[in-house]
C-alpha cells in the first residue's frame, strides 16, 4: 500500500555531510520524494515539533540538538513507507542499531542519532505540517 511518510536529517548528519547518501538510501530503496526542504528550527517550532514529548525528561535535550542547526526534511511516498523507513533508520540508540541501518552506520549516541522519521500516520501529519509549515 503506498503512503507518504517524513524523515528529517538532524544537523549531526548534515553538519557530516550525510544528507545526500542518506536520502539516496530511500532512493534506492525504490521511494519517491515528494518534498525537501533545508532549514533550522526555531525554538518554537522544535517544541511544537516535539510535543508529544513534552513531559519526558529529555525534551529540553531534543529541542536544544534539533535546533542547534540545519537540517533536512523529506516527505517520501512508496509501498509501506512507515513501516519500512523506521526498519531502514533502525534503533533510537544509535549504539543498539544494527549494522546497515541508517543510524547503525551512522549515529553516535542517543540524540546524535542522524536521523527522526515519523513513526504514525498521525505523527507523519503532524510532524510534516511543523517541518513544511504547513496549516
Amino acid at each position: 500500500m503506498a503512503e507518504e511518510t517524513l524523515f528529517i536529517i538532524k544537523p549531526d548528519a548534515v553538519s557530516r555531510g550525510l544528507a545526500g547518501d542518506i536520502i539516496s538510501r530511500f532512493e534506492r530503496k525504490g521511494f519517491a520524494v515528494i518534498n525537501l526542504k533545508m532549514f533550522t528550527f526555531s525554538k518554537e517550532q522544535a517544541e511544537k515539533f516535539y510535543n508529544v514529548h513534552k513531559d519526558r525528561p529529555f525534551f529540553g535535550e531534543l529541542v536544544s540538538f534539533i535546533t542547534s542547526g540545519p537540517v533536512v526534511a523529506a516527505i517520501i511516498s512508496g509501498n509501506n513507507a512507515i513501516a519500512t523507513t523506521r526498519i531502514m533508520i533502525g534503533a533510537t540508540k544509535s549504539y543498539e542499531a544494527v549494522p546497515g541501518s541508517i543510524r547503525g552506520d551512522y549515529g553516535l549516541g542517543f540524540s546524535e542519532n542522524v536521523i527522526h522519521a515519523s513513526d504514525s500516520q498521525s505523527s507523519f501529519e503532524h510532524e510534516s505540517r511543523v517541518a513544511f509549515d504547513l496549516s
